[in-house]
């Protein structure tokens, strides 16, 4: 069952096009990873379909209802993990999540206890009665998320939920987002971390510049860029000119010196050892070599280029 719908979305900032054309699904129970580059419009496609702006044309579903002509309803059906922490540093955990399930219309009788329940998700029960402002950077974060997961939502947008926190915190989030997509919550999740996209996510949606540019698996978008094989070296001192010369098929790339193999794992350690053979021959101190398999990385920058965004 699809629970989100992204049809054509379209918005502008004066003269600035920051959607243009955005389309996806993502089904019940399904994660699928928003990734772009800094101004891509990841932000700007969680907060039209949130609900917290208006696209100027196109439109979105969220469990089948309009963002565009039923906020209010959406608002009842989704959670939103926003990239700046939404918490009263002043109040203790407890009395924050009380506080927000009371904005969000959980009845007065079963506040205390979806309040505990959501707290427990993240792994702050034992810190339900401390301020948050003793909290540290990634308890924050997980308390950001309770509040998000506090009427058990159809429909959970994250956006960069794991900015700046602790490794510990980092498996906790990622291990609950996993445990409420399990429970048939739609999640779709924004972040810069690949790694975390390629672990978390069941399909991906890369946007550049407001428009899809790629969209599938980690292991399809993968496939589609350069799949080579590449075996990354790092000497002490730099190599003469040609020293690649003797081996088939071999270039340097970007200035570091990469041997594409393709083909079975023999075959790579052959190439390996080839390619350190040649090294040594050039009497040159190696310091690295490992072999390089294609991954999201290689994938965003051969679809967004590695020109800074900022």
């Amino acid at each position: 069952m699809t629970a989100v719908r992204a049809a054509g979305l379209r918005l502008s900032y004066g003269s600035r096009t920051v959607l243009d054309g955005v389309s996806f699904e993502v089904a019940a129970g399904e994660i699928v990873g928003l990734l772009g580059p800094n101004g891509a419009g990841k932000t700007t496609t969680l907060s039209v379909l949130a609900t917290l702006r208006r696209a100027d044309a196109g439109d979105a579903e969220v469990t089948g209802i309009s963002v565009q002509r039923d906020a209010a309803r959406v608002r009842r059906v989704l959670g939103l993990v926003p990239q700046a922490l939404a918490v009263y540093p002043t109040l203790t955990a407890l009395e924050n999540l009380r506080c927000f399930a009371g904005i969000l219309g959980v009845g007065r009788g079963a506040v205390r206890d979806v309040a505990l329940r959501a707290l427990d998700l993240v792994g702050l029960a034992e810190r339900a009665s401390d301020a948050v402002a003793t909290f540290s950077g990634g308890m924050q974060r997980r308390l950001n998320l309770a509040v998000a997961l506090l009427r058990r939502p159809a429909v959970l947008l994250l956006d960069e939920p794991t900015a700046g926190v602790d490794p510990q915190s980092r498996e906790r989030i990622l291990e609950t987002v996993r445990a409420v997509a399990a429970a048939g919550t739609a999640v779709l999740y924004s972040t810069h971390l690949m790694d975390e996209a390629e672990r978390l996510c069941d399909r991906v949606v890369l946007i550049d510049h407001g428009r899809v540019v790629a969209a599938g698996s980690p292991a399809e978008l993968t496939a589609r860029a350069d799949g080579a094989v590449r075996l990354v070296l790092v000497t002490r001192d730099p190599l003469p000119d040609g020293w690649l010369d003797a081996i088939p098929g071999a270039r340097a790339v970007s200035g570091e010196q990469f041997v594409p193999a393709r083909g079975h794992r023999q075959e790579v350690a052959i190439a390996a050892l080839a390619l350190a053979g040649r090294v040594l021959e050039c009497a040159g101190d190696v310091l690295e070599l490992h072999v390089h398999q294609p991954d999201l990385q290689d994938v965003f920058f051969h679809l967004t280029g590695r020109a800074l965004r900022d």
